[in-house]
């Protein structure tokens, strides 16, 4: 019976041991297979300064009915909501940054990020408690719906960007075929 432990000590240490080696050689493999591979999806570079390329890429979401929202010099937010069905609300909201680059130009990088939120409807009763009976819900009462976010996630269509950064070059052309001292006609203030 003495020799019978030292043998299960040993069994219990070798498989330890395996287990061990096991998750110290398992490769953490990063969400949505993440790469950082050369591709240019969410960038693209632009032959003017980085105050141009964000203006263009602003008309470019603009026209595509985005409200403008967080700015400053070098970035912007713009959102965009959507209803797929009476139930499903779909939030699009694009972050720009445009940065000067080392040769002159602009590299603008958009990401895009999905939220869809649900409704969510709760129903408010009311109880009476009777003594012979004990307690009874009666649906009377409020109901309220509130719309409940149920995921997130980043854009990776890689058409969605595609056309996207060629809208900007649009108006990054049209904004070059104008004369410096050409402004563009604003309406009159309504005053």
């Amino acid at each position: 019976m003495g020799s019978i432990r030292p043998l299960c000590r040993t069994a219990t240490l070798a498989v330890l041991a395996v287990m061990l080696t096991a998750c110290l050689s398992r490769k953490e493999r990063p969400p949505s297979g993440e790469t950082f591979s050369a591709g240019d999806t969410y960038s693209r570079t632009y032959p003017v300064a980085p105050a141009a390329a964000c203006e263009a890429a602003q008309r470019a979401l603009l026209g595509q009915g985005y409200l403008i929202g967080k700015k400053s010099t070098d970035t912007f937010e713009a959102t965009k909501s959507f209803q797929p069905k009476s139930d499903v609300h779909t939030q699009l909201n694009v972050r720009t940054t445009c940065l000067s680059q080392p040769r002159g130009g602009a590299i603008v990088f958009v990401n895009a990020l999905q939220d869809r939120y649900e409704l969510n409807t709760t129903v408010k009763s009311a109880s009476i408690g009777v003594s012979m009976i004990g307690s009874v819900s009666l649906p009377i009462g409020s109901s309220s719906a509130n719309l409940v976010r149920v995921g997130s996630s980043t854009v990776q269509n890689r058409e969605f960007y595609r056309r996207l950064f060629e809208q900007v070059g649009h108006y990054v052309s049209s904004s070059e075929d104008l004369p410096a001292s050409q402004a563009p006609e604003l309406p009159a203030d309504p005053a």
